[in-house]
């Protein structure tokens, strides 16, 4: 059985997130975008953790949970949302005459083995309760070793990989190698997820990679983004199957996964492009630079002359050993999307939170199934009945990658452009020429 996992969100008690996460709001959207197994976030929080003890009772399947009391009843358990005990742990701290800034996700599969991690970052001088995300003074081995010694099959995976400022191989604060970071526990990592702006061919230009999967979340502060980005799963559902999914997902350990419980397909990705720290540049300027642009000027802003912050592709170029389109024998492979309320607004001209582009949404999701479908196997003329054959169009030029994305920077979202408005307004009027003819 196919399914979808997003293994990295948080909760409401996060900075700068949503207050309208809770575990019912969550459990219906999974339900929405087709997300079998999804990561609870944030179980270092004391509030959270409480919440998630009193709502949560064990799946069928060993190491994960489903609601105690869900809001919509299915008539098959098995459809139940699976949720999976995670967190992300924010660590500042000095190594290599350098501060680094890692941010660390953490998977376990139980209470009794969260409440053990708990207690040992307090006792490390963490403040649990200031953030859902915890931001503590000890250094990212320090965390995965208390993660271990909770639990000898925590999955630890560093976050958003080449994020500039808060990441193992972010260009600010980062490290050049794993074992860098983990030093001895290197061998214990077995994932890293890259993050909303590079995607698996980018990392796949590191041959030091070949040993880790490559993991992809939505790193969601709200309900509707969950799911943005995507691990694809085959086989068993439970939280020893995932893992060893995760272990057996590394190119060089390829000749595994064939007796894995459940294997990891690929990952459903962002453009890397939308992401936003694609690209190099300094916001405050407006200043968005290639990588040859910034080492042209070299590396300080036109306008200000202050250095740049370094994206994710100069990053990748900087420590890549391999030519652009290198694909490692045994990798899982990814396809890459936009959000189907993204595609939707793009489609009829209005904005993603309009009221025009929810009532599209609602309909599709109801209809076909769940936004996993539409966005991946739906024929295009049920898309078009459920919808309007411009959002069909829309989902098709996506599925071809054929779409014009203004990269992101330094903190800035790229832009993604499906339609120009001569062709919105072409479809309004009963079809475009030129794209009508090819529709389904």
């Amino acid at each position: 059985m196919r399914y979808f996992a997003d293994l990295h969100i948080h909760s409401r008690f996060a900075r700068a997130t949503s207050k309208d996460l809770t575990l019912s709001t969550l459990d219906a959207w999974a339900r929405k975008k087709g997300i079998r197994v999804l990561g609870t976030g944030d179980f270092t929080h004391p509030e959270w953790f409480a919440e998630l003890q009193d709502q949560l009772q064990p799946a069928p399947e060993e190491g994960l949970y489903v609601l105690k009391n869900p809001s919509t009843k299915t008539q098959n358990p098995n459809d139940e949302t699976r949720f999976l005990l995670s967190v992300e742990v924010s660590s500042i701290y000095r190594k290599g005459d350098k501060v680094r800034r890692i941010h660390t996700i953490v998977l376990l599969p139980s209470f009794a083995a969260a409440e053990t991690f708990n207690t040992q970052l307090a006792r490390q001088g963490g403040n649990l309760r200031s953030d859902g995300r915890p931001i503590l003074g000890i250094d990212a081995k320090a965390v995965a070793q208390a993660a271990f010694q909770a639990h000898p099959d925590a999955l630890v995976v560093p976050a958003h990989a080449w994020t500039p400022w808060f990441s193992i191989f972010g260009s600010m604060s980062g490290f050049d190698r794993l074992d860098e970071c983990f030093e001895e526990l290197t061998p214990q990592i077995f994932a890293i997820e890259t993050g909303l702006s590079s995607d698996p061919a980018m990392n796949w230009r590191i041959s030091a990679l070949d040993s880790v999967a490559l993991m992809s979340n939505s790193d969601s502060h709200s309900a509707p983004k969950i799911g943005r980005e995507l691990n694809e799963l085959e086989g068993e559902v439970s939280y020893m199957a995932i893992r060893e999914a995760f272990r057996t997902g590394a190119p060089a350990r390829a000749g595994e996964r064939e007796t894995a419980p459940a294997k990891l397909l690929g990952t459903v990705e962002f453009f890397p492009e939308e992401g936003k720290y694609h690209y190099d540049g300094h916001r405050l300027c407006r200043v968005r630079w290639t990588p040859e642009e910034r080492k042209a000027y070299g590396g300080r802003c036109s306008a200000c002359g202050r250095p740049v912050t370094v994206g994710v592709m100069s990053r990748v170029d900087d420590l890549a050993d391999r030519p652009l389109g290198f694909h490692p024998p045994g990798a899982p492979n990814y396809r890459s999307l936009v959000s189907l309320d993204e595609i939707i607004a793009d489609a009829i001209g209005l904005g993603r939170g309009t009221k025009g582009v929810a009532e599209h949404y609602e309909r599709l999701v109801r209809e076909l199934g769940n936004e996993m479908r539409v966005l991946l196997d739906a024929p295009g003329e049920e898309i078009a009945r459920s919808s309007l054959p411009v959002i069909a169009e829309g989902v098709r030029r996506v599925r071809e990658g054929k779409l014009v994305i203004e990269p992101g920077y330094d903190g800035e979202f790229g832009t993604v452009h499906v339609f120009t408005p001569e062709e919105r307004a072409a479809f309004a009027k009963g079809g475009a020429p030129d794209t009508q003819a090819t529709l389904f």
